[in-house]
């Protein structure tokens, strides 16, 4: 099935916009087919100020609308334990609000933007597109990661050079409860190294004791962080007294320039 299919028999949906790649892309494809749909934006203490811009950024390209729900996901006792299928919970607990609203709203059709490439990992929230009867017009048309990449250079959409992002609560240890002051000095952290030039990076609290940043980094960039570690420990201190880069490397996401 080709995009062009797919909106032609569900010419009416609501899409779960994150402001990410794959969402922005198919939101832009839904327009260009003639969908009637409807952009909703989940905001939870989970995702950071800039995911919120780059959403409102992408809709206004695009000339349409940014429908806003706000959600405390840390009332939910068991996201905010942190067991290990939290994000089952967190899932589940966001698209449901997602799908109640546009459910209110006149709109049946509920989709997110999870892409081809997605299936080859096991992620406890794609239980929850099923239960919830949530469509994926990208991993149903088989439109991989690259593919929405080079399409989205091919639309215009800045968000095809944007970094894949894992929420907020990643940073945090399995099992260690999450709280709303340890998100946000990992997002004011986070928005200063970017600033100085990271890409594709992570501030873990993982195994560490409090007040440790562990700076986890692509191969590629080991070498400037390991030349500018006194800076970045100046730069972090108001949030974490010891910054420590991690041995393990995360693993260069190809991005077309």
């Amino acid at each position: 099935m080709q995009l062009k299919e797919f909106f032609a028999e569900h010419n009416k949906c609501a899409l779960a916009f994150s402001g990410g790649t794959d969402s922005a892309y198919l939101l832009y494809a839904a327009l260009q087919y003639g969908c009637d749909v409807r952009a909703y934006y989940l905001s939870s203490q989970f995702q950071p100020e800039f995911e919120y811009q780059d959403a409102i950024r992408i809709a206004e390209q695009l000339g349409i609308g940014l429908y806003k729900i706000s959600c405390d996901i840390l009332s939910e006792d068991p996201v905010r334990s942190n067991p290990a299928d939290r994000c089952y919970y967190c899932k589940q607990r966001l698209m449901t609000a997602i799908c109640q609203q546009a459910h209110n709203d006149g709109y049946s059709c509920v989709i997110d933007g999870t892409n081809a490439s997605d299936e080859q990992e096991e992620r406890p929230g794609m239980r929850v597109l099923a239960e919830l009867g949530i469509l994926s017009p990208l991993r149903i048309c088989g439109i991989a990661k690259a593919e929405v990449r080079r399409l989205s250079k091919e639309a215009g959409l800045f968000t095809y050079r944007k970094p894949s992002y894992a929420c907020l609560a990643t940073r945090i240890a399995t099992g260690h409860e999450i709280l709303e002051k340890d998100l946000n000095r990992v997002e004011q952290a986070e928005a200063l190294l970017e600033e100085m030039g990271f890409r594709n990076f992570r501030i873990r609290l993982f195994r560490y004791e409090q007040g440790t940043a562990a700076l986890e980094i692509e191969e590629r960039q080991k070498e400037f962080a390991q030349e500018n570690l006194d800076r970045i420990r100046a730069m972090l201190r108001p949030w974490f007294p010891r910054v420590i880069l991690e041995k393990k490397c995360r693993k260069a996401e190809e991005i077309p320039q």
